[in-house]
């Protein structure tokens, strides 16, 4: 365990220090939530039924949620990115836990979440947004943000020592973009057509979603939703410790079957 403990810190290290002398990736996730806010915010805004103030208090956690999803992209771009330019190759000549490796990418992308969601909370404040909630429910918010992420992490990770190429990795990444858009992240699901509002409930983000809003004080559990919605941090922990529990060790052992 101390030897899995020292080379995933030792992987950590590695994977921030890349994101330093390779900035952009980080600087485009944290800036395109920032402006999702200020365009769907005041532009949205005013065409939903929510006045504009109130409906950038049910926007922010949303987006908050979607870029703790955004660890699909991500994962998958980065273990893709060391697959097929060879460090993957590199690391398994090295007399260290395979785990470390897939585990490492995981957990610097989460110290980089936490970082990344300051700026985030700080301009959601800025524009109305603000925290109804007691301190300790918005600290168990942030942590159910962070478990999110570190399970859609393992989710990417996966995909992206699967993937045939950087290329693939990148198309399928960009295609998660859809999965907030089928959530009620932006929206609320209560005026869909019957079976969609049944696929967004179903939908992990929506549970998540759900839970930051009423962890936060901003928004009531809806009526009549399905389980995970209506029973919003039972229905997000379990989503998040299915997703684990499934991802994770195919992961690790794709990455150990790679070497054969």
């Amino acid at each position: 365990m101390s030897t899995l403990a020292y080379d995933t810190t030792a992987m950590v290290g590695r994977q921030l220090q890349r994101v330093r002398h390779n900035p952009g990736l980080q600087i485009l996730t944290q800036t395109m939530p920032i402006t999702m806010l200020l365009f769907f915010g005041y532009v949205f805004g005013s065409a939903l039924a929510m006045p504009g103030a109130e409906y950038r208090s049910f926007l922010v956690p949303g987006l908050l949620v979607a870029t703790a999803a955004n660890g699909i992209m991500t994962g998958m771009f980065q273990a893709a990115q060391d697959s097929h330019r060879g460090v993957m190759d590199r690391f398994r000549t090295l007399p260290m836990s395979r785990t470390a490796v897939p585990l490492g990418q995981a957990a610097s992308d989460l110290v980089l979440t936490g970082v990344g969601m300051v700026p985030l909370l700080l301009v959601g404040l800025a524009v109305g947004w603000r925290i109804e909630g007691s301190p300790l429910e918005a600290v168990a918010a942030v942590a159910l943000l962070l478990l999110f992420r570190f399970a859609t992490s393992w989710i990417g990770i996966l995909l992206g020592l699967a993937s045939q190429s950087e290329e693939a990795a990148g198309q399928l990444g960009g295609a998660t973009f859809i999965l907030p858009l089928l959530s009620n992240a932006y929206i609320p699901t209560d005026n869909l057509p019957g079976w969609l509002r049944t696929v967004a409930e179903w939908n992990p983000i929506s549970a998540v979603t759900t839970a930051v809003r009423d962890l936060f004080g901003n928004a009531p559990v809806p009526d009549g939703a399905a389980w995970p919605v209506a029973h919003p941090v039972a229905g997000s922990l379990a989503w998040c410790g299915a997703i684990i529990a499934v991802f994770l060790p195919l992961a690790v052992r794709r990455y150990t079957r790679s070497e054969r």
